[in-house]
């Protein structure tokens, strides 16, 4: 990625001004993402509040932003349009314990398993995504109620403020890097704006068309505690519980790659589960106060660490101004011009797209390449948590076939006996191979199979192992099967007399099944 980190050590001011600058970036996406669930801008509002605040105190990953998402947001909305609000708060509540469960049970680690071609294009799909939401703001609601591209001179002055916001965003490093560039650049183009009586479209003003209401406003009190007025019942769980497990699984995967994206960036290590644990507190929060779920934003986390923000302190500011925003400050926000939100994603953008993709595609292998578009073109098209486990599973599919492919069966004969070396792995992939090199009807008498240079890997393998062996029985003849380790000793069932036992030569390794669980 293109180095944008102007900071690379934490201290509290770096920490509140970036934390500020992110809080008014999550304004409107958080507007927009309500919106997208079908659900009032408030409920977007808190999420993002509650969802910032626990899990920058109790996360696994300083310096990461999380709050609601689009991504979460466009699998609310089903549930909401069929059962109304209350059943979101339930399902969010319930999203919230399975990933505290998840955290309980240490499964963060298994985002060691996402290859690094699914990081790259789990990065440069959200950058699209992330992009092309921005586009939106560039079009506006015409006498008709038809959502229409800007014309004239609004366009033109959309288009040089967010121009003028990321140069601002850009070169002031270059003079001082005292505060952050993200932060100055909202208020200067603000100023302007109000200075020059620019007409152009205003936080308020994008509230407005969310909504539909000319009176819309970010303003609002605390959070409430409510229970989820829905029936108590077999039957209620039966309707939040798949829409749980959606969220719960995209929550943790945008979240978890996030970590290892911002680990990469600050060149330090975030806690997995830790971070599946605060996130589901965080959504459990959620739901009795009224919020939509949420989870890691990849947008403001790099706003964030761009600006300088290292520590929890970054994130718990961001939370608290959002809150103080709802609280007191709405009039102020909601004249940021849209022009300079912006501008600041854009720079987003830059910065989280992995250019050097384009440079490494020529020489990467093939199949690699394969999945890393493949895996951009689906975060943009569904959402993450599909890109991931298509990457995921095309990335094993790929491993598979050329593991497969390295399984070897040399043969030569000595005193009128047969000898066979195997190396490479023995799996569900190479068992036809495997089996292809035999034939018991036309070899001789007696026969030798060393599996001294190869590994069984599966249940796959060891019946490929039995079957060869009736194989030769069938047939008269003798078989001995060498150097195999005693897992594959015990789990074989049919070969186990043609198994001879050398407890100094034979390998020691575990085969996966089940048998011996």
């Amino acid at each position: 990625m293109i180095d944008l980190i102007r900071n690379t050590t934490a201290s509290a001011k770096n920490d509140i001004l970036s934390g500020l600058t992110v809080a008014l970036a999550l304004v409107p996406e958080a507007v927009a993402f309500a919106f997208v669930a079908g659900v009032e801008p408030l409920v977007g509002l808190y999420a993002a509040f509650m969802v910032g605040l626990i899990t920058s105190i109790f996360g696994g990953r300083p310096g990461m932003i999380s709050g609601a998402t689009g991504a979460m947001a466009v699998v609310m909305v089903a549930l909401v349009a069929q059962h109304g609000v209350q059943y979101l708060f339930a399902a969010v509540v319930l999203t919230g314990l399975i990933q505290m469960l998840a955290g309980w049970l240490r499964l963060g680690k298994f985002i060691r398993m996402v290859p690094h071609p699914v990081m790259l294009g789990f990065v440069n799909g959200l950058a699209i995504v992330i992009f092309l939401a921005q586009l939106g703001q560039f079009k506006e609601v015409d006498a008709n109620g038809v959502l229409t591209w800007m014309q004239g001179a609004e366009l033109y002055w959309m288009l040089g403020l967010v121009a003028l916001t990321m140069a601002i965003i850009h070169f002031l490093p270059k003079l001082t890097k005292a505060v952050p560039s993200s932060l100055v650049a909202i208020v200067v183009v603000t100023l302007l704006v109000i200075g020059l009586d620019i007409e152009t479209r205003n936080v308020v003003d994008f509230v407005k068309d969310m909504t539909g209401k000319e009176d819309a406003s970010i303003a609002g009190g605390f959070p409430v505690f409510s229970i989820p007025e829905v029936p108590f019942s077999l039957e209620t769980l039966r309707i939040i519980f798949p829409y749980a497990i959606v969220l719960a699984a995209i929550g943790l995967i945008e979240s978890l790659l996030t970590l290892r994206l911002i680990d990469e960036i600050t060149e330090t290590r975030g806690q997995g589960n830790r971070e599946c644990f605060a996130q589901g507190l965080a959504n459990t929060t959620n739901g009795f106060f009224g919020a939509m779920g949420g989870c890691a934003m990849i947008g403001q986390s790099m706003i964030n660490v761009n600006s300088g923000g290292r520590g929890r302190l970054s994130g718990i500011t961001a939370a608290l101004a959002l809150l103080a925003f709802i609280l007191f400050a709405s009039p102020l926000i909601e004249v940021i011009p849209l022009a300079a939100l912006v501008g600041v994603m854009f720079i987003v953008v830059i910065g989280t797209f992995e250019w050097s993709s384009f440079r490494i595609m020529r020489k990467i292998p093939l199949w690699d390449a394969l999945v890393l578009i493949t895996v951009s073109v689906v975060t943009v098209l569904t959402d993450l948590a599909m890109a991931v486990f298509v990457g995921v599973i095309l990335s094993a599919l790929v491993f598979a076939w050329q593991s497969a492919k390295r399984v070897r069966v040399r043969r030569q004969e000595k005193n009128g006996k047969a000898y066979y070396t195997v190396s490479g792995p023995l799996f569900f992939g190479s068992t036809t191979h495997f089996a292809e090199q035999f034939s018991a009807r036309t070899d001789l008498d007696e026969v030798y199979v060393d599996f001294a240079d190869s590994r069984v890997w599966d249940h796959s393998g060891l019946e490929v192992i039995d079957a060869l062996a009736v194989r030769y029985e069938n047939a008269g003849k003798k078989l001995h099967l060498l150097h195999l380790s005693s897992d594959c000793q015990k789990l074989l069932t049919k070969a186990g007399a043609a198994v001879e036992v050398d407890t100094k030569r034979d390998p020691k390794y575990f085969v996966a099944d089940d048998e011996l669980a």
